[in-house]
């Protein structure tokens, strides 16, 4: 016999469900609350509400654990590259190599952008934020590949604008960067890979070409597997919410975009370079910073620890520390802000104060040191965010659309506006 746990309110009793994950996460399905007894539940920032069954990410925030289908981040950090964790997220299982090579060679088949959209760049000020060019031209495929924006897509026709929408962002985002700063466009290459390609859109010049180097491409991947999903997240939330009224891929993922962008989301690792570059021209006095982040009247925050999700610490902090540790040193470079951020790391681990608040380093303390020691901009971070996203949002997507006991989301509220008055006629308003 299943569990149930009996709710009473007004006279009325409400057997609800309990349901189990296949990690033996319990949640009590609440779903004939609203209609058996008038109540709704009211969860801020739903902390404690679940919005979908999912079969894609799982995620233990006590325990520190997180795993793509059923595997650790921690081999797939090690041993998997981006390409194959795309295909893991999205297909369920991890290829072949039959299967892995023609889901490569699909990307190059649609990397190019369609010649008419690169007018969108020659529209934009050169001051766009990348996030901002991004979402927009996302959401302009739909016009360029309408076929693909039915109702009801095929699995096949879901297939295509998956490996289209994941090899066309690189494009984008490569050509939001060049346009930025006024640089000639850079298409890409039929024989180069996922990573190197976008490296070469972005740093290649008709005068000087890319230097490909293994170490570089190696650091990006996994700072890509690291971000790939998250479970729900607020951005994956929004394309799931998005998806829900049947919206098409590219409106949805062009919503999830726009979320990410956010500074306590995508944007986290950004203002966390900006805090680390702030306390080094200060004087780089770590403890007058942790004792500005502990002192509540004090608007300082300390960006990059602690997290909504993980009460232990974040995995895919440790495995990004020894990535940048890794990468510095084979590239010979020095970085100042990593030295920083180890002595605020060490400062703060060793303090009760973060130690009785479970504030951990999280995935935006170290990949931003990353992402510099690679020569991309502060502006493009973010931006990165979502290239490496991209999977899980179509996943989700996928995953969503796919089940039939999808609803549209519609969330109720608890209403605090004026009760019922009479409207006054301007004339007589004070």
């Amino acid at each position: 016999m299943p569990e149930t746990v009996q709710i009473r309110l007004d006279g009325k009793v409400l057997e609800c469900p309990v349901i189990v994950s296949t990690e033996n996460e319990k949640a009590i399905d609440i779903s004939k609350l609203r209609s058996t007894t008038g109540y709704i539940t009211l969860d801020p920032g739903f902390g404690n509400t679940g919005s979908c069954q999912s079969a894609i990410t799982y995620l233990d925030g006590d325990k520190g654990i997180l795993r793509y289908r059923g595997i650790p981040i921690e081999q797939l950090a090690e041993q998997s590259t981006f390409v194959e964790t795309c295909y893991l997220l999205i297909y369920g299982r991890l290829p072949n190599s039959k299967e892995l090579d023609a889901f490569s060679t699909a990307f190059n088949e649609h990397s190019m952008i369609h010649e008419d959209m690169k007018n969108f760049f020659n529209m934009y000020p050169s001051s766009t934020h990348p996030m901002a060019g991004l979402s927009a031209m996302v959401c302009s495929m739909s016009a360029y590949y309408p076929e693909l924006i039915k109702e009801d897509p095929t699995e096949e026709e879901i297939n295509r604008i998956a490996v289209q929408l994941l090899s066309k962002v690189r494009t984008i985002c490569a050509f939001s960067y060049k346009k930025s700063i006024g640089d000639p466009l850079v298409d890409p290459r039929h024989d180069l890979r996922y990573v190197p390609n976008f490296l070469n859109m972005m740093f290649s010049s008709p005068t000087k070409p890319y230097k490909i180097i293994n170490e570089v491409v190696r650091a990006l991947e996994v700072l890509l597997i690291l971000h790939a999903d998250h479970e729900q997240n607020c951005s994956t939330s929004t394309v799931r919410l998005v998806g829900s009224s049947h919206a098409n891929l590219y409106a949805s993922i062009s919503a999830g975009i726009c979320a990410l962008w956010g500074p306590l989301h995508g944007g986290a690792n950004q203002a966390v370079i900006e805090m680390l570059e702030m306390i080094q021209k200060d004087g780089g006095n770590v403890a007058k910073y942790i004792a500005k982040a502990k002192d509540k009247n004090d608007p300082f925050r300390l960006m990059g620890f602690g997290h909504r999700v993980y009460k232990n610490f974040d995995p895919r902090a440790k495995i990004i520390k020894q990535c940048a540790d890794d990468l510095l040193k084979k590239l010979g470079i020095r970085d100042p802000l990593l030295d920083l951020a180890k002595r605020m790391e060490e400062v703060a681990l060793k303090d009760e104060y973060f130690i009785s608040r479970k504030l951990y380093p999280n995935v935006d303390f170290y990949s931003g040191i990353i992402y510099r020691a690679i020569g991309i901009p502060l502006n493009m971070f973010p931006v990165m965010f979502a290239i490496g996203r991209m999977p899980g949002w179509i996943a989700h997507w996928k995953e969503m659309i796919e089940d039939p006991a999808t609803k549209i989301g519609r969330p109720f509220q608890i209403y605090t506006g004026p009760t019922k008055h009479d409207y006054v006629p301007i004339e007589q308003r004070s």
